[in-house]
């Protein structure tokens, strides 16, 4: 393969790697102008700018310049005044230490391959966390419900997973190069977090769209599915720096600044983020008006009288689980802790002594698992 067909296959695997290229020489040297170069993040070397010496050199500031992400001139030269000026100068001069006593000046450019960003889920956290990246430099994989994307417009380069393949997905993603978001809100966190703990548990950038007190129970409920609280060591919830953002595009913006900290390297003042997941309340500060009291309505309490009669009816009809036609339709299963009746392809399941139940929610099979006993006694 020509090197120019090796950088656009590289280019194409979003893989990073410096071209180094021969600008300019002073003879005697034995490289000539033109000659390339490709060096990548882990020191590799491939193509020629000169002998032994040349060769160090250029791969040392190779990997500066990918790591500062900034081209830069380096003249290589055997003059007694030469020395290194700046770390972060776009030109390094650095003296020539062979006896041949020629000079060559090479020209390093970085070619940083788009980093990889996993969203999970289909809630406008997620959808906005992903639109915005996809115009960044990240190469975008949003994994969620296909049904949740119903009527939803995405960037064109987004690619769109059921988040049940992940797992033939993350084996084959770079973990340094690869940070994950995980946005469903509760529809199926514990579900996706336990296929991340056994393929990718340790990636860039682990965060959980979550408070913290949501957080602790969905690690709790891994715990209930066989995956220990240490199994994602590097889990973080709530996602996102304390910006004090509201809304779902802050919020997203939130996101992705701690990707950039996490990815600088570089640490934040106060980096215990905020909960993402706010209940509107009430305002007892409203200027409106309350409504009257009725206690002294007889109308009113009545009325209170009569629902509260029917309640109690139907909390009678209902203190067990509906008599459902049997068969269920095809698809169809019945949640054993509420006795709802589920879709199949959108539930939630766990398997217990050879069968397997299916849930609304996480907590619901979190809640099965802790006492299946409670649930199926007195059933067939």
């Amino acid at each position: 393969m020509d090197l120019y067909s090796k950088i656009e296959e590289l280019r194409r695997r979003g893989e990073s790697f410096a071209l180094a290229t021969v600008v300019s020489r002073q003879a005697p040297v034995s490289s000539h102008l033109g000659d390339k170069a490709l060096v990548f993040e882990d020191g590799r070397f491939e193509g020629y700018v000169g002998g032994a010496c040349s060769r160090e050199i250029v791969r040392k500031q190779a990997l500066e310049v990918l790591r500062l992400g900034k081209p830069r001139l380096v003249k290589i030269t055997p003059e007694a005044a030469a020395k290194v000026v700046l770390e972060h100068a776009d030109q390094v001069v650095i003296p020539m230490t062979c006896a041949s006593e020629g000079a060559v000046d090479v020209y390093i450019e970085p070619l940083v391959g788009k980093a990889c960003l996993l969203v999970v889920g289909g809630s406008q956290i997620a959808l906005t966390t992903a639109q915005i990246a996809a115009r960044m430099n990240y190469r975008v994989t949003l994994a969620c419900d296909m049904p949740e994307l119903a009527g939803v417009s995405l960037e064109s380069d987004i690619q769109v997973l059921d988040w049940r393949d992940l797992e033939g997905w993350l084996p084959h993603q770079n973990p340094a190069k690869t940070s994950i978001v995980v946005a469903s809100q509760g529809h199926y966190d514990e579900d996706v977090l336990a296929l991340i703990a056994r393929w990718m548990p340790q990636p860039a950038y682990l965060g959980l769209v979550a408070s913290r007190k949501r957080g602790a129970a969905v690690l709790d409920n891994l715990e209930i599915l066989g995956v220990p609280k240490t199994a994602l060591p590097g889990l973080k919830y709530p996602a996102g720096l304390d910006l004090g953002g509201r809304g779902r595009d802050e919020v997203a913006i939130s996101i992705l600044a701690e990707i950039i900290l996490y990815k600088s390297g570089k640490a934040w003042p106060d980096s215990a983020g905020v909960a993402k997941e706010k209940i509107p309340v009430n305002d007892q500060t409203s200027s409106q008006p309350l409504p009257s009291s009725p206690q002294n309505d007889p109308t009113v309490l009545r009325e209170i009288q009569q629902v509260a009669s029917i309640a109690a009816e139907i909390s009678a009809v209902t203190s067990t689980p509906a008599a459902y036609p049997t068969p269920l339709p095809p698809g169809m299963a019945i949640d054993p802790t509420s006795g709802e009746v589920l879709e199949i392809a959108r539930a939630v399941s766990a398997e217990y002594q050879g069968q397997t139940y299916y849930f609304s929610c996480p907590n619901c099979r979190a809640k099965f698992l802790k006492n299946p006993d409670k649930y199926l006694k007195g059933k067939a």
